[in-house]
């Protein structure tokens, strides 16, 4: 069922959890900026009814919705279609529904390329570049980065097995792209990295990130640092970036990710692109104005948000 005709087009972002989501902030900033009739609310999902809550808000007029942690996987199985994106990553962060049933995408690693490439402007090409983590975010953005061509993705996970399992899901891409891609544990790692991307969503739990050992070298110097969970979920991870990579850095929490994949979903809905410069410009003074920092500093802990997506 699609909306009442004359009536808002309705969206959302289902997970769990997703109280402290920045995502109906930015689609109302969008929908104002490129002048859209629509609302986006929280559906906050059971870990076992995921799929029962959005038939239940397709049902009632629902058009589309961003998924995040933990149902990305699953998202993609209930997708009648995948983008090619999505079906690369097996995963996917966004629904569209229509009278030719469910379009499945991820625009994660668009996100994630556009915040590292264009709002931190660190072109990756050529670069070496370490992924923590081989869940659903992880598969999200491999396809996106690989494509960017670094010389090398390294994709390193509490099960390596697991990480080995992205890898070959991923090759004929990358031998597509000509980059280099291995796998390993937390502490299989040998060299210096120009970025390293934190894909985990332990701390959300408070597991805390799995991290590889403190005393290794893993980030180069003023190297790129990105975790794909802002607020204080980031922090850990961030911290340690600045002692692997020293005041020259370039330290990013996962906002500009979340701007930059939310402006693919909104295209992806409403067949237009919004700008996401002054929207994410606002929503970091809003973050950063909470907590008493002047913006500079990307790793100031923020109250707790949801992953990027």
């Amino acid at each position: 069922m699609l909306a009442p005709s004359g009536a808002p087009a309705r969206y959302a972002v289902a997970g769990n959890p997703v109280a402290h989501s920045r995502s109906p902030e930015i689609h109302a900033a969008f929908a104002r900026q490129t002048a859209q009739a629509l609302t986006y609310e929280r559906l906050l999902c059971p870990l076992d009814g995921f799929e029962a809550t959005v038939r239940q808000f397709v049902a009632e007029g629902g058009q589309g919705c961003n998924v995040t942690v933990p149902f990305k996987f699953e998202a993609a199985r209930l997708a009648q279609t995948l983008t090619p994106r999505a079906r690369l990553a097996g995963a996917v962060n966004v629904l569209r529904f229509d009278t030719n049933g469910w379009t499945g995408d991820n625009t994660d690693g668009a996100g994630l390329v556009a915040d590292i490439e264009r709002n931190a402007d660190r072109p990756l090409r050529n670069l070496r570049v370490l992924l923590i983590g081989a869940g659903g975010a992880s598969a999200g953005v491999l396809g996106s980065l690989t494509a960017t061509r670094p010389s090398e993705i390294r994709i390193i996970n509490r099960s390596p097995d697991k990480a080995r399992a992205l890898v070959l899901s991923h090759q004929a891409w990358a031998d597509q792209h000509g980059v280099t891609l291995s796998a390993g544990g937390l502490d299989e790692t040998d060299v210096r990295y120009d970025v390293v991307i934190n894909g985990t969503s332990s701390s959300l739990s408070g597991a805390g990130v799995p991290l590889p050992d403190p005393a290794r070298p893993v980030l180069a110097s003023g190297g790129v640092a990105v975790d794909m969970m802002y607020g204080a979920p980031a922090a850990g991870f961030l911290a340690w970036a600045r002692e692997q990579g020293g005041a020259q850095a370039c330290l990013r929490d996962g906002l500009g990710m979340l701007v930059e994949q939310a402006v693919e979903s909104f295209v992806l809905w409403r067949g237009v692109r919004p700008d996401s410069a002054e929207v994410l410009a606002d929503l970091r003074r809003q973050v950063d104005g909470k907590n008493g920092n002047d913006g500079t500093d990307r790793a100031a802990p923020v109250p707790p948000m949801e992953a990027a997506s």
